[in-house]
């Protein structure tokens, strides 16, 4: 066969490719693969990383775990709101949303938990007690750019292309006083970027949360607990509410995160805020208003300098630190402190700031 014959040949193979693949659905999101391609770790910043948890660390006082409220059922909610279809709602506070299913944690609990399974995830945490799951980095192959060859290439040699970014989300289930169940996803992403100018290195960096994605897997989440798509669509298209301002504020040598909310409103946003920027919440007690957290602090590191870090290169890393991230109400607003892991107050540490402005920057 000649050269020429042979050319030709190969590119009708992949024309065929082509032809096939272009009828597959090409949808926004796509973290699914052929199942055989190992996971990488990344190359990631301290304070990204996943925290290794302590299963001997015990909260001082107790606290309340969702194994541990009891589940009344439900009386039936009302249907007459468009945000709510059947006993599965969808609320809003600003750019934040969040699932209200009017069912027991011990029904909803295995639905989400095979979601994200179905859509092409592994776990990293995945505690049943305190209704938490969260996935491994995942990468969006639906952000490939999808020219001829990628198309047709791609789908021979599969991881062939990257799209130099990686996700991985949250899930986390609260019983709520009716007796039903409150869902929240948070997304947090990286992106590959260059360390130098001659494009040689590469580094994953951390980047804003999406909220987009966090609606679209919300959506998705409805249509798997029994909402149509159509349905979906209209429930999301509803007007969103507006979030009043917020200030820290240095109050009696305490540094203090005020939020213009009343506590319910408050520990939903923190909770939140929380997912989004990191932090490993090994615990939360609603009633006594207290998330109980571990955070590596990467700033104290980097004010050091250069001599500081030349003659203490033998100094081990700091790994996480305890603390409890408390949120209290005070007549028509909301406080939020950070303590220590036994409970006492940092003041106006210079860490008890850094952690307030983390908090405070994903909640505008």
């Amino acid at each position: 066969m000649s050269s020429l014959t042979r050319t030709g040949v190969i590119w009708l193979a992949l024309g065929l490719l082509s032809a096939c693949s272009s009828l597959m659905d090409t949808d926004k999101v796509n973290y699914k693969s052929d199942g055989t391609a190992k996971i990488v770790p990344l190359d990631i910043p301290p304070d990204l990383t996943q925290l290794a948890r302590d299963t001997r660390y015990t909260v001082p006082g107790g606290s309340v775990l969702a194994s541990n409220m009891s589940a009344p059922q439900a009386a039936a909610l009302p249907t007459t709101a468009v945000k709510q279809i059947n006993d599965v709602s969808l609320e809003r506070d600003g750019r934040q949303r969040w699932l209200v299913v009017n069912r027991p944690a011990e029904a909803v609990w295995p639905i989400a938990q095979a979601f994200w399974k179905e859509n092409g995830f592994t776990y990293t945490v995945e505690q049943e007690q305190l209704g938490l799951l969260e996935t491994e980095w995942a990468e969006n192959r639906a952000k490939i750019p999808q020219d001829f060859i990628r198309r047709t290439l791609g789908k021979v040699f599969n991881g062939l292309y990257s799209s130099g970014t990686r996700d991985k989300f949250r899930t986390r289930l609260e019983r709520n006083n009716a007796g039903g169940v409150e869902i929240y996803v948070t997304h947090r992403g990286m992106s590959e970027e260059y360390t130098d100018a001659s494009k040689t290195r590469t580094m994953w960096q951390a980047t804003p949360s999406d909220p987009e994605l966090e609606a679209e897997f919300l959506s998705r989440l409805m249509v798997k607990l029994g909402v149509s798509a159509e349905q979906t669509k209209s429930i999301l298209a509803s007007k969103t509410t507006t979030t009043a301002s917020m200030a820290i504020v240095n109050s009696g040598g305490t540094s203090t995160l005020t939020l213009p909310d009343s506590f319910d409103v408050a520990w939903r946003r923190v909770g939140l805020a929380l997912d989004r920027t990191g932090f490993t919440v090994e615990d939360r007690d609603r009633a006594k208003g207290i998330y109980f957290v571990r955070y590596v602090d990467t700033a104290e590191k980097e004010e050091k300098g250069f001599l500081t870090k030349l003659f203490s290169a033998s100094t081990p890393e700091a790994g996480p630190v305890k603390y409890q991230i408390r949120v209290a109400s005070n007549q028509a607003q909301t406080q939020v402190t950070v303590h220590t892991a036994t409970g006492e107050t940092t003041g106006n540490a210079p860490i008890a700031a850094r952690i307030l402005k983390l908090l405070s920057d994903d909640l505008r």
